[in-house]
């Protein structure tokens, strides 16, 4: 009702006289404004530290990963490979054979490491490891008898190496099976072709190898741990795992990048939400203030709502009426709290305006931000519905306003 528009209007920004109602009012109005901004900017940083986690993440780690649940090991056999052939979503499947060695070294500084055997023409196309080799190259095959290892660059400081080294690894398999012959355990030995460096995540800790050699290493003859694959997109990861898991059985285990790294990402939404939940106090006090305002406005319109109800106004109407002030109040502090909360971290995130303590040791010198529209909707709807809601109490007060003592008494 267009009537019920203009009254909600007129007692809301009334120009007579500044008062303690239209005091309370520009601080509700304020406050909106300040708490919806707060929120769109913090949930659009943990959304950019969520961004840069999953980018350094998936930049070694596929967005499917094919294990067996009856054993460590299967043999790729041509039916699973026909299997994955026939979903277009998957572009690159990676073999590799997993586990842990004892690496050797002249210097007799062994060190336990997760040896990795892959097949390169299929590995490296999966992630950015080429981008990441800061020694040498990724040269794995077999060269004057001799088979290619690549170690990360923190473990090779740490072990004074250099490329063109020899190491050797010794698998748990292999020594079992040295003890059950009564024979010295046997190393295989390795020449160092390069070293990487993956964001500070794996390096140190983990070697390459052709997957033939981790096969041997390993006592998996034609086995693989596990595959690997890359898709068009990792966002077609959870329906292409339905459709996988579908296939495969219960034999396969199917995982996507998500579920690898599963804590990890629960504990960062987890972190976003309850920030959010902690910052809609700030929206919550505003609405307190909302209540407060709309309250005394009732109670100093009393002869008007008479004078309305006398008139032929409906106890809805005059309900209407104060409902839609509610309405104005969060329409005008979550309008303008999410053009600053929108503008603010466009700012951050084009000019990196606030910077990182410690900066120059991490990995980005500014605080990432990500806008999202989905949190901006949950944010600004939510902020709205709060104010409506703080304005119900007032407008059934209001509605139940006798209009014969409201006139009689004033």
């Amino acid at each position: 009702m267009k009537v019920t528009n203009f009254i909600a209007r007129r007692y809301l920004f009334s120009r007579q006289h500044i008062s303690l109602i239209s005091t309370l009012t520009i601080i509700s109005i304020l406050g909106v404004t300040i708490g919806t901004a707060l929120l769109i900017i913090v949930l659009s940083v943990f959304n950019g530290f969520f961004d840069l986690v999953k980018n350094m993440l998936l930049s070694y780690e596929p967005d499917i990963r094919i294990e067996s649940t009856a054993s460590k090991s299967f043999l790729l056999t041509d039916s699973l490979k026909n299997d994955l052939a026939n979903i277009p979503e998957i572009k690159v499947i990676s073999p590799y054979v997993q586990g842990k060695c004892l690496l050797a070294n002249t210097s007799n500084q062994d060190k336990v490491v997760i040896v990795r055997g892959v097949v390169p023409d299929r590995f490296f196309p999966l992630n950015e490891h080429k981008n990441s080799i800061t020694e040498g190259n990724f040269n794995l095959s077999v060269e004057n008898n001799m088979p290619g290892i690549l170690i990360g660059d923190e473990l090779i400081h740490q072990l004074h190496l250099t490329t063109g080294d020899k190491v050797s690894l010794m698998s748990a398999q292999g020594m079992q099976k040295a003890l059950t012959q009564f024979a010295g355990p046997t190393g295989y030995e390795f020449d160092i072709r390069g070293a990487f460096h993956i964001k500070q995540i794996f390096e140190g800790s983990i070697v390459f190898v052709d997957l033939r050699a981790a096969q041997r290493l390993f006592h998996v003859r034609n086995h693989i741990t596990g595959l690997d694959l890359k898709l068009t997109s990792h966002e077609d990861a959870n329906a292409v795992k339905a459709r996988l898991q579908q296939i495969l059985g219960k034999k396969y285990s199917v995982k996507t990048w998500y579920d690898l790294q599963k804590p990890l990402y629960d504990v960062m939404y987890l972190e976003k939400w309850g920030a959010y939940l902690i910052l809609m106090i700030i929206v919550l006090v505003a609405v307190l203030n909302i209540v407060g305002s709309l309250t005394m406005i009732v109670l100093q319109k009393n002869r008007d709502i008479g004078i309305m109800l006398t008139m032929g106004f409906s106890p809805k109407d005059i309900k209407r009426i104060f409902l839609k002030q509610g309405f104005f109040i969060g329409l005008i502090g979550c309008g303008t709290g999410g053009f600053l909360g929108l503008l603010l971290s466009w700012l951050q995130k084009t000019y990196g305006l606030v910077k990182l303590a410690g900066a120059q040791s991490f990995i980005i010198p500014a605080y990432p931000v990500n806008i999202q529209l989905s949190d901006v909707v949950i944010v600004l709807s939510g902020s709205l519905i709060l104010c409506v809601l703080a304005s119900w109490y007032p407008s059934v007060r209001a509605s139940k306003v006798a209009p014969a003592d409201a006139i009689r008494y004033e």
